[in-house]
C-alpha cells in the first residue's frame, strides 16, 4: 500500500534507466544523466531567448520541466522513438501510459506537497510554448550524444545525429541557431582543447 513517501526514492531510479536501447553505445546514458543535461539546456536557452530576444520566458521553470521531462520512463522504461512514435494509435497509447505513470508518481508524494509537483507532471499544466522549449533541448541533448559518440569512432549514430540536427532546424528557433552557432561546436573539442 503507498503510504505517500515513494516519490524521491522512486526519482533515484531514474540512474537505473538505460537510453538508446536500439543502438551500440560506447559510452551508456541513463535517464538522470540525460535529465540533467536537458534542464541545463532548456534553461540556457531559456537565458537566450529572454536576453537575445525578449521573450518573457522563466529559465528556471523550464530547468525543472527538463528535469523531469522524463521521469514517468521509471515506470514505462524508455520506449525507443521508432516505436513510440510508428503511428498514431501507438502515440496516443504511449501518451495514456506515460500520463497513468505521472499519475502515480505524484500518488506517492503526501497531499499536501503533490500540487506544488503537478505543474511539472501533468500536460495540460505545461504550455505549448514551454513543451517547445524543453523539446528542443531534449533534442539537442540527442544531438550532443549523437556527437559524443561519433567523436568514439562509433558510427551507430551518424544517421541519427543528421535527423535529429534537422529536425531541431525545422523548429525555427532563434534560440537553437544562437545555441549551436555559439555552443555546439565546442563538444567536437577535446578536453585539453576545452581548457585553452
Amino acid at each position: 500500500m503507498n503510504d505517500h513517501k515513494g516519490f524521491f526514492a522512486m526519482m533515484a531510479r531514474m540512474k537505473y534507466i538505460e537510453r538508446w536501447a536500439l543502438m551500440r553505445n560506447s559510452v551508456s546514458e541513463n535517464i538522470c544523466e540525460h535529465s540533467l543535461e536537458v534542464a541545463m539546456l532548456a534553461h540556457g536557452l531559456g537565458i537566450i531567448g529572454r536576453k537575445r530576444f525578449g521573450k518573457d520566458l522563466s529559465p528556471e521553470r523550464l530547468a525543472m520541466l527538463g528535469m523531469y521531462h522524463d521521469c514517468t520512463e521509471i515506470i514505462t522504461g524508455d520506449m525507443p522513438t521508432p516505436v513510440k512514435y510508428a503511428n498514431d494509435e501507438l502515440k496516443e497509447a504511449y501518451k495514456a501510459i506515460e500520463d497513468s505513470a505521472a499519475h502515480r508518481l505524484l500518488e506517492m508524494l503526501p497531499e499536501d506537497l503533490r500540487a506544488e509537483y503537478e505543474s511539472y507532471f501533468l500536460p495540460e499544466q505545461i504550455t505549448p510554448e514551454e513543451y517547445r522549449y524543453v523539446k528542443a533541448a531534449d533534442k539537442l541533448s540527442a544531438l550532443i550524444k549523437c556527437i559524443e559518440e561519433e567523436k568514439t569512432g562509433n558510427q551507430e549514430f551518424r544517421s541519427a545525429k543528421q535527423a535529429t540536427y534537422e529536425s531541431l532546424q525545422q523548429m525555427n528557433m532563434p534560440e537553437v541557431t544562437v545555441f549551436c552557432e555559439t555552443f555546439l561546436p565546442e563538444y567536437y573539442k577535446t578536453l585539453d582543447e576545452l581548457e585553452h
